[in-house]
């Protein structure tokens, strides 16, 4: 095999090793127990040095991609691979993503799973310890202006962008979810029930990452249908009143609206109402069901595995739904 070292390009040599490695592995050309070119044969062909071998064939070890038989030299160990899977936060609906996800892989694919909590440095120290680690990398990133020269380090073919548009550009693998005009249309499926009500107040505080975009297009939304609202930013200010509706992206507001309307012994979907953001597993069960604009989880996972599976390039876009029940 070629390990084609590139002595022009800031990748040390010994993470060129490890990625010649496991491109290697993905494209096919090595596969379980096939040898591999001993130190003493790679330090002569392409004049590196025994520590630089020694270190990229320690990695490869490490991550259980190779072997060493004594007396015999490197081996690789078997047909696992590993992917890493990078999200903002755990969440309930983020659950129902990798469950979808690594129940759509072989037995043979192991995922590790990281999370940036949106802190760039969080995200630039899992990604940058990550560079030729992994078969390939699913990455939910957010808005932040290091974010695309941390992206563009990485081989477009290996990297899939998910959950929101942002920092992507049109030769990216995504598989996204549609914050504006699929959300827009969402609210326009609900206007029969947002009648029963004299005012939609969307509660976006000040300390959630979700899009702003959305913001802009419930504005749009109650212009167009004459509808009264208000958008609250603080928490502190959110106080549930009959004849309200209220759209939040935050199941924090959730709680505090059904506390306050078991204080006020006001009924949600009659009283007042409420239209979450994102589907649970326990939405459906909440109060007398809880109603929600969300995209599928289990679909985005579904397809970040096909990512995985197939050699192929992905651009997807997951449909945004409204599922109404008796919260609104």
């Amino acid at each position: 095999m070629d390990f084609s070292i590139d002595i022009n390009i800031e990748s040390p040599k010994y993470q060129q090793l490890v990625n010649a490695v496991n491109d290697a592995l993905a494209n096919n050309t090595l596969s379980s127990g096939d040898a591999l070119p001993s130190v003493n044969s790679i330090c002569k062909d392409y004049k590196l040095s025994r520590d630089t071998v020694f270190k990229a064939y320690s990695i490869l070890k490490e991550n259980g991609v190779i072997e060493s038989v004594p007396n015999k030299g490197y081996f690789v160990a078997n047909d696992t691979r590993k992917v890493l899977l990078v999200l903002d936060t755990f969440k309930a609906y983020k659950e129902v993503l990798y469950h979808a996800f690594v129940n759509n892989l072989p037995k043979k694919v192991i995922v590790d799973v990281q999370f940036h909590h949106y802190n760039i440095n969080n995200f630039k120290t899992i990604l940058n310890n990550s560079k030729g680690k992994y078969y390939k990398y699913v990455v939910m990133n957010f808005n932040h202006k290091e974010v695309p020269k941390v992206l563009s380090d990485f081989d477009i073919e290996k990297l899939l962008l998910i959950d929101w548009n942002i920092h992507s550009t049109s030769a990216n693998n995504y598989v996204f979810q549609d914050f504006g005009n699929a959300f827009a249309e969402a609210l326009t499926d609900a206007k029969s029930a947002f009648k029963k009500y004299k005012r939609l107040v969307f509660v976006y505080p000040s300390f959630t990452y979700h899009p702003f975009e959305t913001i802009t297009h419930f504005k749009q939304y109650c212009d167009t249908e004459n509808f009264k609202y208000k958008v609250i930013t603080d928490i502190k200010d959110f106080e549930v009143k009959k004849g309200d509706a209220y759209l939040s992206v935050s199941d924090r507001v959730l709680g505090l609206f059904l506390e306050q309307c078991r204080t006020k012994n006001l009924e949600p979907g009659t009283d007042t109402g409420f239209l979450s953001y994102n589907e649970t597993p326990m939405k459906p069960f909440i109060y007398k069901g809880i109603s929600v604009i969300s995209t599928d989880f289990k679909a985005m996972g579904n397809m970040a595995a096909q990512f995985i599976n197939q050699e192929q390039s992905i651009q997807k876009y997951i449909p945004t739904k409204l599922i109404l029940r008796e919260s609104l």
